[in-house]
């Protein structure tokens, strides 16, 4: 085993999630409910929420099979064929020991990638890095000590297509779910950000929707902002502009200088980063519409 596969525990049930969603009504809860129990599956937890503006209903629930129980597979398709299909749900069922296969990019801050890097080996991402890619060589020994794949594309205007024609290839050759922007300083096109839609995840260092743009540490400061945060949204083409999914922020005064908030800014985007991941990971989000609906616990 390298020190990037993950093991799925021992001896130990496997709890599986259930993501659905469908328009607004009486009953979905009970439908879904009474369609586990009927198969002796027992609930560990359930999260729910109507969208009033939108009259959309969207439901998480964690469930673990008994001895009697059906397998998942057909617990699948009875779903499909009878609850999913009388509602005209959206839905999914995941299996949460099953690691994340993700790309991570970046360009030559290291913060938040080593602080991914440190959550994966604790457990707290379940997610297989399938590969590292940058326009800069910066970050490759701390990538290359990992086990991970580092691979390399120098983005310039001239041959910014074939690089994210490249990157497209690493994504569907390693099967990837998930692409991190972690500080990767480059614009993607409108395309690609088309491509990976609703699973492209970036850091924004700062608190939006403002300070958008070249150091937006500098304009708090010269603004005299008594708090400053981070953004993690998924990426879409509208630049800066996607569903965020967490936002973390910290108070500061006259006092703080922008080297100052700096240092604090990047505590910020790791913390950020880290929980939009997770939450993402643990299919704890739903975007809906330019917002995402999280559940955050239990």
């Amino acid at each position: 085993m390298t020190p990037n596969d993950t093991a799925k525990p021992p001896h130990s049930p496997i709890e599986y999630i259930l993501n659905a969603s469908c328009r607004a009504g009486i009953g979905i809860v009970a439908a879904v409910a009474t369609f586990l129990a009927e198969r002796d599956c027992y609930i560990c937890a359930l999260e729910q929420f109507d969208d009033d503006s939108t009259e959309r209903f969207f439901m998480r629930a964690v469930f673990r099979l008994q001895a009697s129980s059906p397998t998942i597979d057909a617990i699948g398709e009875q779903f499909g064929a009878g609850v999913a299909a009388r509602l005209d749900m959206q839905w999914k069922i995941h299996d949460p020991t099953d690691a994340v296969k993700t790309v991570i990019m970046v360009s030559k801050d290291d913060h938040c990638l080593d602080d991914l890097l440190y959550r994966r080996r604790n457990g707290e991402l379940n997610m297989s890095i399938t590969a590292v890619v940058s326009n800069h060589l910066d970050l490759r020994p701390m990538v290359e000590r990992e086990g991970i794949r580092f691979i390399f594309l120098p983005v310039m205007k001239e041959n910014k297509a074939q690089q994210e024609a490249r990157l497209l290839e690493v994504v569907e050759e390693t099967r990837a779910e998930l692409v991190i922007l972690a500080r990767y300083m480059q614009i993607l096109s409108d395309e690609l950000a088309r491509r990976l839609a609703g699973r492209c995840i970036n850091i924004h260092h700062s608190f939006l929707p403002g300070f958008k743009g070249a150091k937006p540490y500098h304009q708090a400061f010269d603004r005299g902002v008594k708090l400053i945060g981070a953004t993690a949204h998924y990426v879409t083409p509208d630049l800066d502009e996607g569903p965020i999914i967490e936002q973390m922020v910290t108070r500061v005064d006259h006092n703080f200088k922008p080297e100052q908030l700096v240092r604090i800014g990047r505590d910020n985007e790791c913390m950020a980063l880290a929980g939009a991941v997770k939450f993402h990971i643990e299919r704890r989000v739903f975007v809906h519409g330019n917002k995402t609906i999280v559940f955050r616990g239990p």
